[in-house]
């Protein structure tokens, strides 16, 4: 399969996925029109053949659905995926997912996980073909090196659902919904100083940047070595933050989280 960032506003990303079989094609999450268009067309103008036939949301929040209007009149999408809970606030839904709903896209297998946190309709969307590594995207739930503000759910929820994305497969490619990896690797740096992976992912996430590339995707193994809200039972992160060591894995993740929103 074939992923392609596509850079939005001023710090989104929305993706076209591509089944290289069938040549059919989803946009994920089109927070504005121009770009995605454009993509397209500059797709289209590369294989003429290719079919854009649907379009992800991975939640409800208008940086992520704010094209979908104008993107599937354009383009002619009738489907439209979401969470069943998001009826009525993404613009042209058609189908309403629920945790472990599955579907294709031309020869590609798609499940969703529920993961609610940072919206309580928030979705993932893991995307399977054989030979190709697994694909997940995770709107604004799981970041490289980081995880989304806790607007409608609760840390135990947020805790939940970053656990379930972590026990998908290692090699698992995470595609987000932000370019926040810089300063997510920051924070990462400030409450684990020890941990080496930190700074060879900070390395190179600012050579991606300084030649223009995003930092995505990464990988679910890549996130277990240096995503701190994956690792919320490390002891350094623990003592650096004041979390008791008996105190659970939820609490954690809410003191990190909170730390994370006052962090400079």
């Amino acid at each position: 399969m074939r992923v392609l960032p596509i850079p939005c506003l001023s710090d989104n990303y929305a993706y076209l996925l591509i089944d290289p079989e069938t040549n059919e094609a989803a946009i994920v999450d089109p927070s504005e029109p121009e770009p995605v268009l454009q993509a397209v067309a500059e797709n289209l103008g590369r294989n003429g053949d290719l079919k854009v036939v649907a379009i992800f949301a991975t939640h409800h929040h208008h940086d992520h659905v704010g094209g979908n209007e104008e993107v599937a009149t354009r383009l002619g999408i009738k489907k439209v995926y979401g969470y069943a809970s998001d009826n009525g606030r993404i613009p042209r839904q058609s189908e309403f997912l629920e945790e472990g709903s599955t579907f294709t896209l031309g020869s590609l297998q798609v499940r969703i996980l529920a993961i609610p946190g940072h919206t309580l309709g928030a979705i993932a969307y893991v995307v399977t073909r054989e030979p190709s590594d697994p694909v997940v995207f995770t709107g604004d739930t799981l970041f490289v090196g980081g995880c989304g503000r806790i607007f409608e759910g609760d840390p135990p929820m947020m805790h939940a659902s970053l656990q379930k994305l972590a026990h998908l497969e290692p090699r698992t490619q995470v595609y987000c919904g932000h370019e926040y990896t810089e300063s997510n690797l920051r924070f990462a740096t400030h409450v684990e100083p020890s941990n080496q992976a930190v700074r060879r992912a900070i390395e190179s996430a600012r050579k991606r940047r300084e030649a223009g590339l995003p930092t995505v995707p990464s990988t679910i193994g890549d996130e277990l070595a240096f995503n701190p809200f994956l690792r919320a039972n490390s002891p350094e992160i623990r003592s650096t933050l004041g979390i008791e060591p008996v105190a659970s894995g939820a609490e954690a993740l809410g003191a990190i989280r909170r730390a994370k929103d006052s962090f400079k």
